[in-house]
């Protein structure tokens, strides 16, 4: 380039074309020789097309700056002549933005391995992958968890588990399951979780696994150790007394069968034998019961959902326990959200509410040095996370820490009479409507049962 300067290039071309121009005007009009006519003309046509050559470097020089911006390639640099011209402003500037977006890029590579590095350390599994299956991310831990090496596609896994496949494409944002998987001769369950992500108009899903077998066989011992506590606990109760009674009958014939006096026996050992026979007799009922009732906890039929208004779904029961409530003297008050519906099966769910209430009957009933009006309050809402949630509370005694650790053990009870299995099969029924119930209480303040179902369960009004 002759010219160093961008504007007085410019405007020198742009003079000497026209200068030019108006050379061949002059000549057309002078009858000058065809030959000279014929330069000049070259020379406006070689001069327009240096001007557009000109001008058309610059244009590329400044696409090619854009695309380097768009295909992120900042290797490029351009030579400044420190002369202070417009194009060694624009140089400089080009080259200031490709710097700007190199620290950026360095920073959000600094960033991603950052991040990386954390998911890799984490103790849950973790697998991201694309739409058409290909893995972008799997963790240490979900390495560990199914005892693989490398895997480029979510398929691969089907090595190791089918089922884990199948729950991973099926499961949406915010879904979740339970798989069990074959691990080295060993059961692992694992419990995974879904989140689906969209980056840069591409599909993504975000899988977290966790391994919580040994949890849950903590909580299955547990679990055991309470209801075997439970168990011996109420037939040891049952089996003694019939033990008992049953070595005095037996003595007591065999003492008369020795001395041959059985039919001189006097009325009133007749009588004691026969008061011993039906005690065993009643026994060997409440305990023939209370396994009837061990089995039925094991019977319980999935729930035949049914939309349903919360309001009508306590006006049977309301009906149904107000003379127990007037005998008590309790009052209760109601608070629903206008047209709230819900999906459950009404004898079901009917059932867990009816001992909810009753229980909290029999604690006012059954707590005489109570200084205040006994009270039910019963409400119900909706919120848009958490879904439908039906409160009960009570302003009665109260349930100690130690005894509400355990009010959902079958067969535990702190009622007189009580059998414990009644808030058992309600935690069962919630479970099966997708749902749980869960019970807050302070000694002397009151007791606050909550079941809450969740949204996928709620009927549009």
């Amino acid at each position: 380039m002759v010219f160093r300067h961008f504007k007085v290039n410019l405007v020198l071309r742009v003079i000497l074309l026209v200068a030019s121009i108006f050379l061949l005007t002059f000549l057309v009009s002078t009858d000058s020789f065809i030959l000279t006519d014929i330069l000049v003309t070259g020379l406006i046509i070689y001069q327009v097309y240096g001007l557009v050559q000109f001008l058309d470097k610059t244009n590329k020089e400044i696409v090619a700056f854009l695309n380097s911006i768009k295909y992120d390639d900042f290797t490029h640099t351009y030579n400044t002549r420190n002369e202070g011209s417009s194009i060694d402003m624009v140089y400089k500037e080009f080259n200031n933005v490709i710097k700007k977006f190199r620290e950026i890029r360095a920073e959000k590579e600094a960033q991603y391995h950052y991040l990386k590095t954390i998911v890799q350390h984490v103790g849950i599994g973790i697998i991201t992958f694309e739409k058409n299956v290909e893995i972008q991310i799997i963790n240490a831990a979900a390495k560990n968890q199914l005892n693989i090496d490398e895997v480029k596609h979510i398929n691969q896994l089907k090595a190791t588990s089918p089922l884990l496949v199948e729950t991973i494409k099926l499961l949406k944002t915010g879904g979740r399951d339970l798989v069990k998987i074959e691990r080295g001769g060993d059961v692992v369950q694992l419990a995974v979780y879904a989140i689906e992500l969209s980056l840069r108009d591409k599909e993504f899903k975000l899988i977290s696994m966790q391994n919580i077998q040994s949890e849950l066989e903590e909580n299955e011992m547990d679990a055991w150790q309470n209801l075997i506590r439970v168990l011996t606990h109420e037939i040891m109760n049952s089996v003694t007394p019939i033990s008992s009674l049953a070595a005095t009958v037996e003595s007591e014939l065999e003492s008369q069968l020795k001395n041959g006096s059985l039919d001189q026996m006097k009325l009133e050992d007749v009588e004691d034998m026969h008061l011993a026979v039906k005690t065993i007799h009643n026994r060997s009922v409440g305990l023939i019961k209370f396994v009837s009732d061990f089995r039925n906890l094991t019977r319980i039929p999935m729930p035949k959902l049914e939309p349903m208004m919360v309001g009508k779904l306590f006006d049977h029961i309301l009906i149904l326990l107000k003379f127990d409530m007037e005998k008590e003297h309790i009052r209760i008050t109601c608070d629903f959200e206008d047209n709230l519906h819900i999906r459950v099966d009404k004898e079901q769910i009917e059932q867990v509410l009816i001992n909810i209430i009753k229980n909290a009957i029999q604690a006012l009933a059954e707590n005489e040095e109570l200084q205040k009006a006994k009270s039910i309050i019963i409400k119900a809402g909706y919120h848009e996370k958490a879904g439908i949630f039906i409160s009960i509370t009570d302003n009665g005694p109260g349930i100690d820490p130690e005894a509400l650790k355990k009010i959902f053990i079958p067969f535990f009870t702190t009622k007189k009479g009580g059998s414990g299995i009644g808030l058992s099969l309600s935690k069962q029924i919630m479970r099966k409507h997708n749902g749980n119930i869960t019970v807050n209480s302070k000694v002397n303040e009151g007791t606050e049962f909550v079941l809450r179902f969740p949204v996928m369960e709620i009927q549009p009004v």
